[in-house]
């Protein structure tokens, strides 16, 4: 992530921006916190100096690069096989059964529920709104309307494999009352595992998983739920949460829950990111991207399952939406809806470049340093939208103005959400970066950081800097130092 937009770790900017410019699912249950690459933080810390009465200063939110954890209680781990959209839907017999009887029944219950699933994965792939409400509990009032919602929103998307797989149940996980509720001769809670894959977007598919709620009455079983009971950290699509708007351009998707907003708008700004991005990185990766745009934080929140207000100070995020960070993972950008709407035009345009830069460079599944990942990011956004040092290193320079001039690079624990100095975390690698382009040219910049990126060892770090920059990190450190010294003004 950068400062004033994300890929990973949180931090706090803020900088001159020239524009004087459903169906809601219950409450996901707290996630635990997961591991961090990248990401930035809006309130944290930097005022720009006022220029000119036109021009407002603006927080900017950091991105997060999030990779996301596999597994979770009570849930088997899923095998990251590529999907195959004429595979037949897998229904596969719960793990906790004791008794014959009891395994028995489990079998039994995953051949009903896996055969709804195909039937409603079928009727998504022959765009049959009919057979896919056929699946619906006629008497899940409340759901039906969102079953409506949820096919509405992917026959909008370009969807080029879409499956639902049965994983696992648990007949204790309804309460008596909600069995009660839901009537039939009997109910049940699974998790099922949808995996869907974007055509001219994603190299795999988009694996989550689901809890669903089968109910059978009348001889004939049907889902009744798609939001019963998620557990910490259980993500959720962002087909599920409401009504979509979808934009599409030459570069990019955006993916819109807030009807209010412009999806179209966001197009332009994620095509010049796209190439903002190429100029620096080089145009050899997909040069393609998917953003979303929730409604509200907590529709962001959904997306990543996240924590409530885990990222109130976060613009923006980039995550790979699979349960294990890998190369070719489909990623997305998630905007926080309320800081990128305060962003403004050119607000806007640093954070997707900062994200974009991640996608580019697949942060979520890179072993390079938060230092240089984040450094990196901000170093194409600030290359393709100028910022003055002063505003962008506000709070670095305060510190070494005072006597504390960094002891080394960022540490990765500089760039939690809680740490103490998190803006002096960006600004440093922001400059750390930088420094290496006006040193070596933006070239040798970007050959250190592929190095690192490619290295199959821990060492990888040090070997860049001896091959491609002919130094060790010791004394790029003291040449660092110096260099943000003299940039204080110190």
């Amino acid at each position: 992530m950068s400062r004033l937009t994300g890929a990973g770790e949180q931090r706090g900017a803020e900088v001159i921006d020239e524009q004087g410019d459903t169906v809601p699912l219950p409450a996901v249950p707290p996630a635990e916190d997961r591991p961090q690459p990248t990401e930035r933080h809006a309130g944290g810390g930097r005022v720009p100096p006022t220029v000119g009465p036109i021009v407002k200063k603006v927080a900017l939110g950091v991105s997060i690069c999030l990779v996301a954890v596999a597994g979770y209680a009570g849930l088997r781990q899923i095998a990251d096989a590529p999907a195959d959209p004429g595979a037949p839907v897998i229904a596969e017999s719960p793990q906790t059964s004791t008794t014959p009887d009891e395994a028995a029944e489990g079998v039994r219950r995953a051949s009903v529920g896996g055969a709804v699933l195909q039937k409603m994965a079928v009727a998504v792939q022959d765009d049959s709104r009919s057979a896919f409400l056929a699946t619906i509990d006629p008497k899940a009032t409340e759901f039906r309307t969102s079953a409506r919602t949820i096919f509405a929103n992917l026959g909008k998307l370009p969807v080029g494999s879409f499956q639902l797989r049965y994983v696992s149940d648990d007949t204790a996980a309804l309460s008596p009352d909600r069995q009660t509720e839901l009537g039939g001769t009997e109910s049940w809670l699974a998790q099922v595992e949808v995996s869907w894959q974007l055509t001219g977007y994603d190299v795999k598919p988009a694996r989550e998983t689901l809890p669903v709620t089968f109910v059978t009455r009348d001889g004939t079983t049907y889902a009744a739920s798609f939001s019963e009971r998620f557990v910490a950290g259980q993500r959720r699509p962002v087909w599920a949460l409401g009504p979509i708007d979808v934009a599409k351009g030459d570069h990019s998707l955006v993916i819109s829950l807030d009807s209010a907003a412009d999806a179209e708008s966001y197009v332009s700004v994620t095509d010049r990111a796209v190439d903002s991005v190429s100029k620096v990185w080089g145009r050899n990766w997909r040069q393609k991207v998917v953003v979303y745009l929730p409604a509200k934080q907590a529709q962001m929140e959904y997306v990543l399952g996240a924590q409530p207000n885990t990222y109130t100070q976060i613009a923006a995020v980039t995550m790979a939406e699979l349960d294990a960070p890998q190369v070719g993972a489909p990623v997305r950008i998630v905007a926080n809806p309320k800081l990128f709407e305060e962003l403004g035009k050119q607000g806007r345009r640093i954070v997707l470049t900062h994200e974009t830069t991640h996608v580019a460079s697949t942060a979520t599944a890179s072993p390079v340093p938060l230092w240089l990942a984040e450094g990196f990011a901000d170093y194409v956004a600030f290359n393709a939208v100028p910022v003055q040092d002063e505003s962008a290193a506000k709070e670095l320079f305060k510190a070494v103005r005072a006597g504390k001039v960094p002891p080394a690079l960022p540490a990765p624990e500089a760039f939690a959400a809680s740490a103490a100095e998190l803006p002096q975390a960006y600004e440093s690698a922001w400059l750390a970066c930088r420094l290496i382009a006006e040193r070596e040219g933006q070239s040798k910049l970007v050959k250190f950081y592929r190095a690192v990126h490619a290295s199959k060892t821990s060492a990888g770090l040090a070997d860049a800097f001896k091959t491609v920059l002919g130094m060790t990190e010791q004394e790029f450190v003291a040449e660092w130092q110096q260099y943000i010294k003299r940039l204080a003004g110190v």
